[in-house]
């Protein structure tokens, strides 16, 4: 039975409040919010997680009021939070401004939550409304600057309050503070650790497989491979085939990079198909992100399609195996409640039918990057497969960003106004939308670029003020060279879509980026490195974008903060790559940007 219950409000964190709990060594299950009461029953302790509405909205999620005036001790995080506020008698209003990313928390009162934390600390932000009144006889635990009650306490009926997000690897002390809410208030024990999880996923993949065989599309990224080298592992290497599908939109000299690993490994069951020129002739004229997620999902079970017909999967004899992590379906809306940030290629609706009809064997769906990776090394998996950047499903279709006109970028004086008198900036909007999270909801807006001499750290404030205070952006980069002398107010975004002259383009920029990270010693340091190609011109050309971030699980990330002699160097050799006209640097946290700009 699970210690620790948490109560599941939609948003993209549930899951990953969780998995911090499993961290801590203590089992956590996760409830419905009309289920709350019923889940109270037995456990230690509950956690309310963030999620993306109001609670004014007529849609709100609700818990039953018990929930908060039962012995349970309650945690309520962002949503959790404000619930935790409304339905005790406290005021909840649209903040005057919207935070997304870092904050400082100013600790006001010492209690059991907050032990080991010092003010001043580095919180996680994602919110627009927020707490202006507590409850009746609620403390004010802390305060950041554009929030008056980012943390609370009932001391008689041990309920916390936190507007912040502990759970996110950006929080310093987000682990002590639930760690402090586990052991010293709700009295948990340790009983959770992953390596006793393998041997009951060993268990699903048999009872889910039976008799049949497992045919795996391996990409070979981490997920993939640990998958199939599970179930290899658990049913024997004549169950499983895998199928590597060279769709073009791969990184320079990945096929041959990826024959070799796993001809070292002794992947012999393993086929290799050339399809790029279906891949890539299908996004011809097509421009949305979405749009492009879905027809590369698509183009791979029209492979999938053939490749059954040649197996017979269709007598039965076969399931379909994916490398889906939980990122994933929660980024796909794949929860009752929760928001669609953006469809990952493998939950199209063909795949959600094969879910329910019992066809698709995901056996890591319910872990995170950095537990796909243990389970990794458990299958004595090489280090070098296991630590592999993730790289997404669509690949570089999805980091050469298309526009279906030409836009002139606008210098608005709204942009100047927040940047320069502070930072000694100028600032243009880039008509390139770009997905991001806000407030656990998806969104879709235009780049802002920041131009002019700075810091890292200084870009970056200027980046998050000018996303918490402008809601229609989400991402914000900084021009770090042009191969010219062209004006950034000259510069255009022209009509383009994704083609071959393109990917190659970008798969030179996108391997001169890397080469020069990895000589610098610091590939292991930076989570993931997406190099993105803009269809921003000044002089005929494109745009590169830079993207290293640091992260643990995908779920929230900041700007990686590299050298600047490193960026600028970066920024050279990218230059001198024809057709390439200037390079930028993202230093957009997510929340939020996300991580991958499509």
């Amino acid at each position: 039975m699970a210690q620790i219950v948490v109560i599941d409000t939609g948003g993209q964190y549930c899951h990953l409040i969780a998995r911090r709990v499993r961290q801590a060594g203590v089992q956590a299950g996760i409830s419905a919010p009309d289920r709350a009461l019923e889940a109270a029953g037995g456990c230690k302790g509950m956690i309310i997680s963030g999620g993306p509405r109001s609670v004014y909205a007529p849609d709100a999620i609700r818990c039953p009021r018990e929930v908060f005036t039962g012995p349970v001790p309650v945690l309520g995080i962002c949503y959790g939070h404000q619930l935790m506020a409304h339905a005790l008698g406290g005021v909840i209003r649209p903040g005057v401004y919207r935070e997304f990313g870092e904050a400082r928390l100013k600790i006001l009162g010492k209690d059991t939550i907050l032990r080991g934390v010092e003010s001043d600390t580095i919180v996680w932000m994602s919110h627009g409304d927020e707490v202006v009144s507590p409850p009746p006889d609620f403390d004010v635990l802390g305060e950041t600057e554009n929030c008056r009650i980012a943390a609370m306490v009932n001391h008689r009926r041990t309920m916390f309050g936190l507007q912040f997000h502990p759970e996110v690897t950006h929080t310093q002390h987000g682990q002590t503070i639930l760690r402090n809410f586990l052991f010293d208030v709700c009295r948990s024990v340790v009983d959770w650790n992953i390596a006793s999880q393998v041997g009951a996923v060993q268990e699903r993949i048999r009872a889910e497989v039976g008799n049949r065989k497992v045919l795996f599309f391996v990409s070979g990224g981490v997920d993939s491979s640990v998958a199939f080298a599970l179930c290899a592992h658990t049913l024997g290497p004549q169950r499983v085939a895998g199928v590597f599908v060279d769709t073009g939109f791969m990184r320079k000299g990945e096929r041959a990079q990826i024959q070799a690993a796993f001809g070292a490994r002794g992947w012999n069951n393993v086929r290799f198909v050339d399809a790029s020129r279906d891949f890539v002739s299908a996004l011809h004229g097509v421009s949305d992100p979405e749009q492009k997620r879905l027809i590369i999902g698509n183009q791979f079970l029209e492979v999938q399609r053939k490749i059954s017909r040649d197996l017979d999967l269709a007598s039965g004899a076969w399931m379909l195996g994916q490398g889906t992590i939980y990122p994933d379906t929660i980024e796909s809306g794949g929860t009752k409640d929760a928001a669609k940030i953006k469809t990952h290629h493998n939950r199209v609706p063909e795949i959600a039918r094969m879910i329910r009809d019992g066809l698709l064997l995901e056996p890591l769906v319910s872990f995170y990057k950095d537990e796909v990776r243990e389970i990794g090394r458990q299958l004595a998996l090489p280090e070098q497969m296991v630590e592999k950047h993730p790289f997404p499903g669509p690949g570089l279709a999805v980091r050469c960003l298309c526009s279906d006109r030409d836009h002139p970028v606008a210098p608005g004086d709204e942009l100047r106004h927040i940047v320069y008198g502070r930072y000694g900036l100028d600032a243009v909007s880039v008509p390139l939308r770009t997905v991001g999270v806000q407030g656990d909801y998806r969104s879709y807006s235009n780049v802002v670029l920041l131009v002019g001499d700075a810091d890292l750290d200084t870009y970056g404030q200027a980046a998050t003020r000018i996303t918490n205070e402008l809601p229609a952006t989400n991402r914000v980069a900084f021009l770090v060279a042009t191969r010219g002398k062209e004006n950034v107010r000259s510069a255009f975004v022209r009509r383009k879509f994704v083609d071959w002259e393109r990917l190659e383009l970008l798969r030179e920029a996108d391997a001169v980026a890397n080469t020069l990270l990895a000589e610098a010693g610091l590939a292991g340091k930076v989570w993931q490195f997406p190099v993105v190609l803009l269809p921003l011109s000044f002089a005929g050309g494109e745009t590169v974008a830079l993207r290293p971030v640091l992260s643990t699980d995908a779920m929230t990330a900041r700007c990686a903060d590299l050298p600047m002699d490193l960026i600028r160097a970066m920024a050279r050799s990218v230059l001198a790559i024809p057709g390439v006209d200037a390079v930028v640097y993202d230093v957009t946290s997510k929340p939020p940007a996300t991580i991958e700009w499509e």
